[in-house]
C-alpha cells in the first residue's frame, strides 16, 4: 500500500483529500502545518507527498526543497487554487513531479497520482499484477500500443516476406512511408535498395525520367544516359507515394511494369527487366478516381493486392503520450534542452486536440515546444495549436426580433462568453486568459465575478 502525505493549513481541504485518496487504497496521513510534515518525512519514507502551494511562513516551494533534500527520491505534487506558468516552472526546477489546480478534475488528479506512483516505484502501484501483457509499443520506427496499430503491425508481419503489391491507405501525416519501409525491412529483400518517390511533388516531365530513367540526347540537357528509379531498385522495393497523383501517361507505363516488371528508359529502344517490389500509398479515395476515369481500374486492382489502412491520430488518441514522449525525448537531445515531460494540463490539451494534421503536426507541435521551453517541462502556454477558435475575434450570434433587445443582456452574454472562451483556451489560467483578451489580472477578475463565471 502506497504512503501518502498531504499538506495542506486548510482542514477542509485536508479532509477531502484524506477520503479521496483513502477510497482508491492508499494510506493517507494528513499534516496541516509543513514543520509537522518536515516532522513526519524525517521518520516515514512517504512514496508521495501532495503539498498546498500557498501557506503561512513556509510555502509549498520551500517545503518542496526541504523534502528533496531530505528525502530525494520522494515524489511531490503540489496543488494550488490559481496554477500559472511561473509557479510550474518553480515547482519543475525544483524536482515536483506535476501541479494541479484545487479546482481541477478529480480524475484528473487521481490519475495523476497513479502516474506518479508508478514512476516512483511504490509497492502500492508498480507491483499491481497485470491480467495481460504490455502491448508493443514500437516497431521499426513507428510507435503506439493502441489496438489500431498492433494490428498494423500484425498486417505487416504476415505480408512483409509475400511479393504481393502492396496499397497503404490513410491521412496526410500517418506514417505511410514509415509502414513501406517496415514492409521492406522485414521482407527477404531487406538487403536491397529501398527507393521512394512521391509521384504529386514532381512535375510529369521530371517524374517520367526519375521513374524509368533516360538515353543520352533523348532531350534537352540529357548528356548522358541515366538510370531511373526501377533500376536503381533492383531486387529491391520501390515505394510511390500519392500514387493518386500520377499522371494518366505514366499510369499506363507503370501498368507495364507491375504486368511484366519490364519498362524503356525517355528515348530507348530496349526492353529493361527488373525485379522491384511495388508499394504505394494514397490519402485519397482511388475507387472514386477510377468512378470519374482519373485513374486505370487495371492499374488499381493491380496495387491494391493488399490494402493497409493507416488509422488517424484522432482514432488512436491512446497512443498521443507514448508518441509525445518520443518526440521530447529526440528533440530535447538533439536541441541540448532539459526537458523531460510534460505538464499534465499540457497533455490534456493534446488529448482534446483532433490534430488534423496526424503525427507529423503532433511532432511540429513537440519540436516547438522542446525549442520554446526554459523549464525541464512543457507547459500549455509553449503548445501552439492550430484551430478555428484561433482565428482572430469571437463569433457572435446575434439576431434582433421584432420586439428588439435588450442591449446591456447582449453585451453581457457576449462578454461571457468570450471570457470562457479564453479560460478554457488556457486551462483555467487567468492571467494567460487576460493577456489573451488584452485586459489586466484585476479587470478579468472582477469580471469573472460580476458575470457569475464558474
Amino acid at each position: 500500500m502506497a504512503k501518502i502525505l498531504v499538506l495542506d493549513d486548510d482542514q477542509g481541504m485536508r479532509e477531502f483529500m484524506e477520503i479521496m485518496l483513502t477510497k482508491e487504497g492508499y494510506d493517507v496521513t494528513c499534516a496541516g502545518k509543513p514543520e509537522k510534515a518536515i516532522s513526519l518525512c524525517r521518520k516515514t519514507a512517504f512514496d508521495l507527498v501532495i503539498t498546498d502551494l500557498k501557506m503561512p511562513k513556509i510555502d509549498g516551494i520551500e517545503f518542496l526543497k526541504t523534502i528533496k533534500e531530505q528525502r530525494p527520491e520522494t515524489v511531490v505534487i503540489l496543488i494550488t487554487a490559481y496554477a500559472s506558468g511561473e509557479t510550474a516552472v518553480n515547482a519543475m526546477k525544483e524536482g515536483a513531479y506535476d501541479y494541479v489546480e484545487k479546482s481541477g478534475n478529480i480524475d484528473e488528479l487521481k490519475k495523476i497520482v497513479r502516474q506518479a506512483l508508478l514512476q516512483q516505484g511504490s509497492p502500492g502501484e508498480a507491483q499491481t499484477p497485470k491480467k495481460n501483457p504490455p502491448a508493443e509499443t514500437s516497431f521499426c520506427g513507428m510507435i503506439g500500443a493502441s489496438r489500431e496499430m498492433a494490428k498494423v503491425f500484425s498486417t505487416i508481419r504476415k505480408v512483409a516476406d509475400t511479393p504481393a503489391n502492396i496499397l497503404i491507405l490513410g491521412e496526410s501525416g500517418t506514417g505511410k512511408e514509415l509502414v513501406a519501409r517496415a514492409i521492406h525491412e522485414n521482407s527477404s529483400r531487406a538487403p536491397m535498395p529501398f527507393m521512394a518517390i512521391n509521384s504529386g511533388g514532381i512535375p510529369e516531365n521530371l517524374l517520367e525520367s526519375e521513374l524509368f530513367g533516360y538515353m543520352k540526347g533523348s532531350f534537352t540537357g540529357a548528356y548522358g544516359d541515366r538510370a531511373g528509379l526501377f533500376e536503381l531498385a533492383r531486387g529491391g522495393t520501390v515505394f510511390l507515394d500519392e500514387i493518386g497523383e500520377l499522371p494518366p501517361v505514366l499510369q499506363v507505363k507503370l501498368l507495364r511494369v507491375v504486368q511484366q516488371k519490364t519498362f524503356r528508359r525517355i528515348g530507348g529502344d530496349k526492353d529493361i527487366t527488373v525485379d522491384v517490389r511495388i508499394i504505394s500509398a494514397t490519402n485519397q479515395n482511388l475507387k472514386e478516381k477510377v468512378a470519374r476515369g482519373s485513374f486505370r481500374e487495371d492499374l488499381y486492382f493491380r496495387l491494391n493486392v493488399i490494402p493497409i489502412h493507416m488509422p488517424p491520430l484522432r482514432e488512436r488518441k491512446e497512443d498521443i503520450p507514448l508518441l509525445t514522449r518520443h518526440f521530447i525525448e529526440k528533440y530535447a537531445r538533439d536541441f541540448g534542452k532539459e526537458v523531460r515531460t510534460i505538464s499534465s494540463y499540457a497533455m490534456e490539451l493534446l488529448m482534446e486536440y483532433p490534430f488534423p494534421g496526424n503525427i507529423r503536426e503532433l511532432e511540429n507541435i513537440i519540436e516547438r515546444g522542446v525549442a520554446m521551453e526554459t523549464s525541464n517541462i512543457i507547459l500549455p502556454e509553449n503548445l501552439v495549436l492550430t484551430t478555428d477558435a484561433d482565428a482572430p475575434g469571437v463569433s457572435i450570434d446575434l439576431s434582433i426580433p421584432d420586439g428588439g433587445i435588450d442591449l446591456n443582456e447582449e453585451m453581457n452574454r457576449i462578454e461571457k462568453r468570450a471570457i470562457e472562451k479564453a479560460l478554457q483556451k488556457t486551462r483555467g489560467i487567468k492571467t494567460k486568459a487576460a493577456d489573451l483578451l488584452g485586459v489586466t489580472s484585476d479587470s478579468l477578475k472582477y469580471r469573472i465575478e460580476k458575470l457569475g463565471i464558474e
